[in-house]
């Protein structure tokens, strides 16, 4: 049974604790906030117990933490993880500065601890179904990748003046997917964005509307859309046109009744927001970390894989400002 310490008493961290204290071999004994009141909180929901994040990492019998706190904190607290000896799971991106995070794996890796990004899409049961075809052959090479990534609603402006920007926050995940369903990273990145759902998010620096073309050596093209706002829910779908085929994973909607009168035919929105999207994937996600540090699997997101998808956000940023693509090894 995997002791696990929880860095981070937000609402990710919740989902967190959810996933830990279901899987039959790891169990939570400690959760650490800046706000200790929200430890308290959190820790006495799954019977463990509220302590500081030093206390947890220097604590000998805790196996493995996971990171859940502010971004600007991640790139620490993995080196401080794995320089006491524990595995770590930490939420994406790995820091909001590319170089800060090629010197955590720089100083984490000499340890042989594992890390990995939480990249949690990856896990999604319907992106890995497309992944598992993909790799079987049944479309042949994929040539062109679209992903669709909406938001709901735009997130507090509070929240937009610390998130790094959108291609770290909300892009990042995309970059991933792309990765993995491409199975490399691409060669250049080119960028397009602007701010017209919300001025103050404008006036923070940031965009909130942003179309991605991702070219590879190969000459195969990703294209990644992403918006702040979808009135109608959390609009999450991937298609690829492969040479063979064509593979597309669908929204999950509220429900599957299809409604057919005489005033035409409806269905059901979009699910609202990731919680209920991908709940399915935050355990799984869990169970391929557990996976890893008691059956000895390769751990399936690497701390290379966060500095690749970080690489791109950045040179889509980059690209975003200049109007020109961006060589990804320029970055």
């Amino acid at each position: 049974m995997l002791k696990i310490g929880l860095l981070g008493a937000g609402r990710i961290a919740g989902v967190h604790a959810t996933a830990i204290s279901a899987h039959a071999g790891s169990t939570l004994v400690a959760v650490s906030d800046y706000f200790p009141e929200n430890a308290q909180k959190l820790a006495a929901e799954y019977g463990a117990e509220a302590r500081t994040t030093d206390e947890i990492i220097a604590d000998p019998s805790i196996d493995a933490v996971l990171i859940a706190t502010s971004t600007d904190t991640h790139s620490d607290l993995i080196e401080a993880a794995t320089a006491a000896g524990k595995a770590v799971l930490c939420e994406k991106p790995v820091d909001l500065s590319l170089e800060r995070a090629r010197t955590c794996l720089a100083n984490s890796a000499p340890t042989g601890q594992p890390v990995m990004i939480g990249f949690n899409r990856r896990f999604d049961p319907n992106f890995g179904a497309m992944k598992a075809a993909l790799d079987a052959g049944e479309i042949g090479k994929a040539e062109l990748l679209s992903i669709t990534s909406f938001d709901p609603a735009p997130p507090p402006i509070a929240y937009v003046k610390v998130s790094g920007g959108l291609f770290r926050d909300m892009m990042i995940h995309d970059f991933d997917m792309a990765n993995f369903m491409m199975g490399e990273a691409p060669v250049t990145v080119m960028a397009t964005a602007s701010c017209i759902v919300d001025p103050e998010i404008g006036t923070a620096g940031d965009v909130d509307t942003a179309v991605v073309t991702l070219t590879y050596a190969d000459g195969r093209i990703a294209v990644i859309k992403n918006s702040r706002r979808a009135v109608y829910g959390y609009d999450q779908r991937v298609e690829l046109l492969g040479s063979a085929g064509l593979l597309q994973a669908q929204n999950m909607l509220e429900n599957t009744v299809v409604k057919s009168t005489t005033n035409g035919v409806t269905g059901a929105k979009p699910t609202y927001f990731f919680l209920e999207r991908y709940m399915p994937a935050y355990a799984a996600e869990w169970g391929a970390f557990v996976d890893a540090l008691t059956n000895g699997a390769d751990i399936p997101v690497t701390l290379s894989d966060g500095i690749d998808a970080l690489a791109m956000a950045e040179a889509a940023t980059q690209s975003a400002k200049t109007g020109m693509p961006v060589k990804l090894g320029d970055v």
